[in-house]
């Protein structure tokens, strides 16, 4: 009888302690009876967040209310450990110890349910989240020089250049004023990393926080937002130089890269509400989610449609609230799951792919569409060896991932919208994705293919004006008045020499030059016309032939 007893308390012990490493999501029905208001959001959010909002017509609602503290006090009581809260999802993230708390948990009348969202410490495969990312790829000299910059931006020319962000830097455009919140699994030793010591010297990093462990140090942990953090802010002359050195960042951990559970989809929530309430403009994570460790929490190709899973939910909710949001798209293109990862599906969301250094689609890249059918990925830049740094290796070094291509185009994103900071955030986005040298072609590897910041600059220059999905040539104003400044642009999907040629109702020409054109649009000059009439303007090369007619009164 005795051994029986000790059998059970020894099996009891096991129960409890293994439920002990339980977490779960408690879903709560209201904001009723906040104590918040919407007259008075410093209680909230920062002036600077409530600054973006205004600047862009975004009122402020009951989804930028904190979860009712009385709530999560009812939750405290029952004994269960608050470790998150998402103000959006309105949610709160528990640790739970026994199966009572569960139970009165779940009996609170403002809770709606209980989902279990992973297990403290337990790790199915035994191999971390970003170790395939973490292999040196033996370096390539690629540091001779396309045009000439204000920064010298040594192995990192190419990649910078291939998406032209060297013309907006060379526009004054580095990034001074943006903030730029990285969400990831740990900035280890970022804080001592030579390749970023202007960051740190200068007060660049605003605030940092571990959504995971509940504590401000985030270089003590993994590597890989380090290297992620290289990307943008790097800034070694004749080394290399990152796409907005002179940004200011939240640091933010949200991923346990030792487990993979669901639980991290709503850290993600967390901390993007954090980046939105301190004022971020940019949002970028190099993090993806598709399977997990607990095959009932696992996501299917049905899930990336844009409004299923909690981080994308979240992701399209930062947007909403005036945020551009960058995503990696995964590095799942030679894998069994092949698409695109959450939060990558988000509809408001620029999802990142890869190419190489040649800018050849990088087959490890994951693939589109959403399950929806929309363009997934965005666009693409240099994730097949990318120039970057790792806080383990003093020098620059090649490594692959849509890791790597993600925050290139985050920290481009962030100089674009410095350029022009009074458009909004889908209008930055947009005119990144028109661009693209694939926009009116777009496919599932690259979706619009590979941006051109300095075209993206031009095409923002046309305020509301929305370039036909068809057309190749645009022009504005048609009908045009005699005597004022005729705009046209051309969109090229690759780099070609045209002909121009500008002829008048009667067939007499006007103009008639050649030029070279990059991928993506580029304007066309068209000279002051002072008679009335109907005009033509045909582009032509070896790849293309397309006349526009206008009128001038």
């Amino acid at each position: 009888m005795k051994s029986k007893l000790i059998l059970s308390i020894c099996l009891l012990f096991t129960i409890n302690n293994v439920f002990a490493q339980d977490r779960y999501v408690v879903h709560f029905s209201n904001k009723n009876n906040s104590p918040y208001s919407i007259n008075n959001p410093l209680q909230y959010l920062s002036q600077r967040a409530i600054d973006r909002r205004t600047k862009q017509g975004i009122t402020i609602d009951q989804s930028d209310f904190p979860v009712n503290p009385s709530y999560l006090n009812g939750v405290s009581a029952t004994g269960a450990v608050i470790l998150n809260t998402s103000r959006w999802l309105n949610t709160a993230t528990v640790q739970i110890t026994n199966p009572a708390q569960l139970n009165a948990i779940s009996a609170l009348s403002y809770v709606s349910s209980v989902g279990n969202v992973g297990r403290y410490g337990h790790q199915k495969n035994g191999k971390e989240k970003f170790d395939d990312e973490k292999i040196i790829l033996p370096t390539i000299n690629t540091s001779v020089y396309l045009r000439t910059n204000s920064f010298n931006y040594g192995q990192a020319t190419g990649q910078t250049q291939m998406i032209a962000m060297d013309a907006l830097h060379n526009l004054g455009y580095a990034g001074e004023g943006m903030m730029i919140a990285l969400l990831d699994g740990g900035f280890k030793d970022a804080n001592i990393m030579p390749a970023l010591d202007s960051v740190f010297a200068n007060n660049q990093v605003v605030a940092t926080w571990d959504f995971v462990s509940n504590d401000a140090n985030v270089y003590d942990d993994n590597w890989h937002g380090a290297s992620v953090f290289s990307c943008i802010a790097a800034n070694v002359p004749g080394e290399m130089v990152g796409t907005a050195p002179h940004a200011q960042f939240l640091l933010l951990r949200s991923e346990d890269v030792s487990s993979e559970y669901i639980i991290e989809e709503y850290n993600y929530a967390a901390a993007a509400e954090y980046a939105d309430s301190v004022g971020a403009d940019v949002i970028h994570s190099s993090l993806g989610y598709t399977t997990f460790d607990d095959a009932s929490q696992d996501h299917t190709y049905a899930d990336m449609n844009g409004n299923t899973a909690p981080a994308t939910i979240a992701a399209d909710l930062a947007a909403k609230k005036g945020i551009i949001v960058t995503s990696s798209a995964g590095n799942e293109g030679n894998g069994a799951w092949n698409y695109i990862s959450v939060p990558a599906d988000g509809d408001s969301v620029l999802a990142i792919g890869a190419v190489d250094q040649q800018g050849m689609y990088s087959s490890f890249s994951s693939n589109g569409p959403s399950y929806d059918g929309r363009v997934k990925p965005d666009v693409a830049a240099v994730g097949g060896g990318t120039f970057l740094y790792m806080p383990f290796n003093p020098s620059v070094v090649q490594a692959n991932g849509t890791s790597f291509s993600g925050p290139i185009i985050a920290g481009a994103a962030a100089c674009l919208w410095q350029s022009w900071p009074t458009k909004k955030n889908m209008e930055i986005a947009q005119a990144i994705k028109r661009s693209a040298n694939q926009f009116f072609n777009p496919d599932t590897l690259l979706g619009y293919g590979i941006p051109n910041f300095n075209t993206a600059y031009t095409v923002l220059s046309l305020g509301e004006i929305n370039f036909p999905s068809n057309e190749s040539l645009h022009i504005y104003p048609n009908p045009a008045v005699k005597g004022n400044t005729i705009n046209a642009y051309y969109f090229s999907n690759s780099k070609d020499k045209i002909q121009i040629t500008l002829t008048d109702a009667a067939g007499r020409v006007i103009m008639n030059e050649s030029s070279v054109v990059n991928a993506g649009y580029s304007s066309v000059v068209i000279p002051r016309l002072m008679s009335t009439g109907m005009y033509l303007l045909n582009i032509q090369s070896e790849k293309i032939n397309v006349t526009k007619r206008f009128i001038v009164k």
